[in-house]
């Protein structure tokens, strides 16, 4: 056996296995998406079976009138309020913070840039209570300022050192000129700095977005009106352990659920690629 064939045995072996995995990694969102179309009752009767006997959508109405007279519509409402808000915030804090490790050079500079490596090894359960305890006082719980206002300090450290590489692979040179011309800090930032970080800023997007659209635990501590659920959170009121639950509905609307973070990523992949491949560059 020749280079060049095994070469492409190598190849036909190794993307099987890539294909392999990757169908058991969708399985169960397979399996997910095609129960929302089976009878409730014929759900976990017929698991084996990912074509449902019966295809039907009643899953998706009763899911979608949602309860006590609030539909599933206001649950996706506040889960896309709190998303964008937190999201916006996160991107613009987030850039400017690296913008200021990158190119401003001042005392302590080296001892924050190291908390905040801290802080992105630090599980965010260590800090639950102590949040929570603060967020009491502040007289935030039962509102979305938690789930939304700490986002616009900069407290994700993994997006502000994915656009900080990416800062950094700009020519300094940039910014000697726009110096030259009469920029300050925040003119180079605003001029030069965030037209050139846009994929980065995309990248940060899509995660930040996708991340709050999942966030089931904060809204689980600090929401308390049902009318005030995000669509992460409303899922769990069709399992009632008192009585029964309404697996088809919850399959429905998880289905629905997905949606949004799927549609953004397909839409900006390439920027996420870009910004991803990109970021580690230096200049």
């Amino acid at each position: 056996m020749n280079t060049k064939t095994k070469r492409k045995v190598g190849s036909i072996v190794y993307n099987v296995i890539v294909c392999l995995f990757g169908l058991i990694m969708l399985y169960p969102l397979v399996w997910m998406v095609m129960s929302s179309f089976k009878e409730t009752s014929t759900i976990f009767t017929t698991a084996g079976s990912l074509i449902p006997e019966k295809f039907t959508l009643e899953n998706y109405v009763n899911g979608w009138k949602g309860f006590g007279k609030v539909s599933f519509g206001t649950f996706f409402s506040n889960s896309l309020f709190i998303s964008v808000i937190a999201t916006i915030g996160t991107v613009i804090s987030s850039s400017l913070v690296a913008y200021g490790f990158s190119r401003c050079k001042f005392k302590g500079r080296g001892l924050l840039f190291a908390a905040m490596l801290v802080s992105m090894m630090l599980p965010a359960q260590v800090l639950m209570i102590p949040q929570y305890l603060w967020y009491q006082k502040l007289g935030w719980v039962g509102t979305y300022l938690p789930l939304i206002v700490p986002y616009f300090f900069a407290i994700q450290g993994f997006f502000v050192y994915l656009i900080l590489n990416f800062i950094d692979g700009i020519p300094k040179d940039l910014d000697e000129a726009a110096r030259i011309d009469g920029c300050s800090y925040f003119g180079i930032y605003l001029r030069i700095i965030l037209p050139l970080i846009v994929p980065a800023l995309i990248t940060a997007g899509i995660f930040s977005f996708m991340w709050r659209w999942d966030d089931f635990l904060s809204a689980l501590l600090y929401v308390k009106e049902s009318v005030r659920y995000p669509a992460s959170l409303a899922l769990k009121l069709f399992c009632d352990p008192g009585s029964s639950s309404d697996y088809g509905a919850m399959f429905a609307m998880s289905t629905l659920s997905i949606i949004p973070a799927v549609t953004i990523f397909i839409v900006f992949q390439k920027y996420l690629v870009e910004g991803i491949a990109t970021s580690g560059l230096k200049g």
